[in-house]
């Protein structure tokens, strides 16, 4: 696995891929892959959180694995689990047989289902290049968050039936939050940080070029700007980068070439995903955004 040698470096290739990072940003990726420390991404919804795992599997040729967090997670959806449906047929095939002594084989890797952590640390085992994407981190309950904690430590994984599986060197790590709740501190000592914020109109530009090629620089910079006032707005989902490329794409399917009141008013579920903050910036005026 390649590792951009700088900064710079870095930034290009993630440029290269369509991705407009910051400056800190760019230095946090660059840190975590030289030091070989989780990236630990904060920010709002729909800021490119995600995507920078995605960009960075790209530029580093690997494999990503998912791990989306959830309420109620724990240890055996996100390591591993028992094909226990397999194991019982092969028992009884066992039985109708007569033959018994190969029961013990049913708790051979054959019928283990391995998830996501398992599935980083086997592969970083086997020497294959692996990004582990840990999304909302923030949704899981404090119990995982602590498991998860030991394995950064090691990244090793006993599975008693079969063994020890280690990652001698561990694979790229990224874990994101939408600071839902906090994380524990013990967890963010282990990575590096960096907080994402909605981006200037500049660099929402610049992402617009590269993701939406077909925007006009003028209308990229009406949509950058009406996006920066709905996010001023006291809205409960403010839209993120992911809706302006969405709304720069609808408006170029409705051939329109300028931000009017008007087609923004008819776009408005483009961007906005909730019936109150629709109202809302219909009661505060669709003119006053453009």
């Amino acid at each position: 696995m390649s590792i951009p040698d700088s900064v710079d470096a870095l930034e290009q290739a993630l440029v290269e891929h369509d991705y407009v990072p910051d400056r800190s940003l760019s230095v946090a990726m660059y840190l975590a892959l030289a030091m070989g420390r989780p990236l630990f991404l904060e920010g709002e919804p729909g800021v490119g959180k995600t995507e920078v795992a995605k960009v960075l599997t790209s530029i580093l040729g690997a494999n990503l694995i998912r791990l989306q967090c959830y309420e109620g997670l724990d240890a055996s959806h996100a390591l591993y689990e028992w094909d226990y449906a397999r194991q019982m047929l092969a028992i009884r095939l066992l039985e109708a047989s007569g033959d018994e002594a190969d029961v013990a084989d049913i708790m051979s890797d054959d019928y283990l289902v391995a998830r996501p952590l398992l599935q980083a640390v086997r592969a970083a085992a086997d020497g294959k290049p692996t990004v582990l994407l840990i999304d909302e981190l923030d949704r899981a309950d404090e119990e995982f968050e602590a498991y998860l904690l030991e394995l950064l430590s090691d990244f090793q994984v006993t599975i008693p039936e079969i063994g020890t599986v280690k990652a001698d060197t561990p694979p790229v790590v990224v874990i994101t939050s939408n600071r839902t709740r906090e994380i524990h501190d013990a967890v963010k000592r282990r990575c590096v940080y960096d907080w994402i914020d909605y981006p200037s109109v500049e660099r929402e530009m610049a992402i617009l070029a590269h993701r939406s090629p077909a925007t006009s620089e003028a209308l990229a910079k009406q949509l950058a700007e009406a996006m920066q006032r709905l996010r001023d707005l006291d809205l409960f989902k403010p839209p993120g980068v992911a809706e302006t490329i969405d709304w720069a794409k609808a408006l170029e399917i409705l051939d329109a070439e300028d931000l009017t009141a008007e087609i923004s008013d008819e776009t408005l579920g483009v961007v906005l995903k909730y019936r109150d903050d629709i109202d809302r910036v219909r009661e505060h005026g669709v003119e006053a955004i453009v």
